[in-house]
């Protein structure tokens, strides 16, 4: 059967319980049709690139499945009938990312430099092109222009 990883997110309002339970939700419908739920995460209430149905925040959950494509369709006919599911999105992959996703690998995140501490020449305004000077006509250096 073909892999697919399904995304959804859910209202701010609604309780992590209850996010679980839609999730449990939609995981039942693709075990019912044949399907198997191979890695379900949990990223929690995370902030949007922008404002949804008058949310700011949203509870995001990643499904890994393996199953047909019938199966997935009727999930997703599910998740746009909920009035609790912002939006969705269902994505066919070649294979299953093993272990966790990239966004819960914070020790990858956490090795790499801040912004502004890579090394290098740089000049004290933290771009790598230097300053500019001006020259205003009739000033005699010294003067503020």
């Amino acid at each position: 059967m073909p892999l697919y990883e399904s995304i959804f997110i859910a209202r701010q309002d609604v309780p992590t319980t209850q996010v679980e339970a839609l999730t449990k939700t939609f995981s039942d419908i693709i075990v019912t049709d044949g399907g198997q739920i191979k890695k379900t995460e949990q990223w929690g209430l995370r902030n949007l690139a922008y404002r949804i149905n008058k949310n700011k925040k949203a509870h995001y959950v990643l499904m890994n499945i393996d199953a047909s494509p019938a199966a997935v369709a009727e999930m997703e006919r599910n998740m746009s009938l909920n009035e609790d599911v912002l939006r969705f999105m269902t994505v066919r992959v070649e294979e299953h990312e093993e272990g966790p996703s990239a966004i819960l690998r914070k020790d990858e995140r956490s090795e790499r430099p801040a912004f502004g501490e890579r090394g290098g020449e740089r000049s004290e305004r933290g771009g790598d092109r230097p300053r500019r000077s001006v020259r205003v006509e009739g000033a005699v250096e010294g003067d503020v222009v």
